[in-house]
């Protein structure tokens, strides 16, 4: 069953969906959490102690909104714009991710939250 759940970074507060996937519950299975979050270009992503490696969800192919997570990291990846990788508008990841979820709404709020250094995901 999907867990709904929501993103605070800074002033911005959103809600999203974990999928209902092996990946996705691990990560689910850690909430509340609070982590240290860091920037990729248009992309959040913050470490945490999963260790799952690539499964069938495991792509090159995002969209701003998505969560993936990141095995090498292992990280959780929030897209929401052009990543360092990207030759358009759309996301790249650094290399495959698994899709865990998704930003429900506009994911270009969160440009509001870069520069802040914290992340806090809680179940809705």
């Amino acid at each position: 069953m999907p867990t709904p759940i929501r993103i605070t970074i800074g002033p911005v507060a959103l809600d999203a969906t974990l999928d209902d996937t092996p990946c996705a519950d691990a990560i689910a299975d850690l909430l509340p959490l609070h982590a240290p979050v860091h920037e990729w270009g248009e992309e959040f992503y913050f470490h945490l102690p999963v260790e799952m490696g690539a499964d069938g969800t495991a792509t090159m192919e995002v969209e701003a909104g998505d969560i993936g997570f990141w095995p090498p990291g292992p990280a959780v990846a929030i897209f929401f714009g052009p990543t360092p990788l990207s030759a358009g508008d759309r996301p790249v990841p650094a290399s495959p991710v698994n899709l865990v979820g998704r930003v429900n709404g506009d994911p270009q709020v969160l440009r509001a939250a870069r520069g802040k250094s914290e992340i806090r995901i809680d179940r809705r």
